[in-house]
């Protein structure tokens, strides 16, 4: 059962997302707050897989309550739930360990799906910030060449690379290599983070391209998977 905290200043909306989780049978609301200060507070006694939280909050700013939080409560995963566009705070608010930003105007069953890849551990953009990931890569493409490089990594990191861009999971990959999920979880992060990859369709693209893995044994993959 996956337990969400609400945080958002609006009485109202804070009762329709309730009232819409509450329909769910694999999730519930444990706590309701107006606030980023009180979020901070309750973390640890509420114990929430998944915190759904606006970024314009009175008080403490929702990005110094995720650092907080995620302090607090290291396993529990933000996805920022909003109706402004803001590029910048995307990138801010996945550097300070945000596992996703949806806008407001999201549809009910598109919103609970957006919860459940989140508690997954996996990340979740609406559209229009999938749009904006991928202007944003335009324009840095454009404007300086990126180096990566697999030598930044290390040998247990390309591993989990490769397992990845094939297609397996995080809980998959733990039982292959006999490690810990949260293990898996520190080596993705960490490899993502030095490769600056942000989704599963760059790292794809990336292992690809670096003959990590060849696209015919991907295209194989993917013709079992849907079989």
């Amino acid at each position: 059962m996956m337990r969400v905290m609400l945080v958002d200043p609006q009485r109202l909306f804070r009762e329709g997302l309730k009232a819409l989780i509450s329909a769910e049978t694999d999730m519930r609301v444990v706590k309701e707050v107006s606030n980023c200060n009180d979020a901070v507070d309750c973390v640890s006694e509420t114990h929430p897989s998944v915190i759904l939280m606006d970024i314009w909050m009175p008080g403490l700013s929702s990005l110094e309550a995720t650092i907080r939080m995620l302090q607090l409560r290291p396993e529990t995963k933000v996805l920022f739930l909003t109706d402004v566009v803001d590029a910048d705070f995307l990138v801010e608010g996945m550097r300070v360990g945000a596992r996703g930003y949806a806008l407001k105007d999201i549809g009910a069953d598109e919103l609970s799906n957006a919860i459940r890849e989140v508690s997954r551990g996996e990340h979740y953009f609406s559209s229009e910030m999938l749009s904006l990931f991928v202007d944003g890569f335009r324009a840095l493409v454009g404007a300086t060449p990126v180096v990566t490089s697999l030598g930044t990594l290390t040998g247990r990191e390309r591993e989990v690379l490769k397992m990845l861009a094939e297609g397996e999971s995080v809980k998959d990959i733990a039982a292959l290599l006999a490690l810990s999920v949260k293990t898996v979880e520190a080596h993705k992060f960490n490899m993502m983070r030095k490769l600056k990859i942000h989704n599963r369709a760059h790292l794809v693209q990336y292992a690809i391209e670096n003959k990590v893995i060849r696209l015919k044994r991907t295209l194989e993959l993917e013709v079992v998977r849907t079989a």
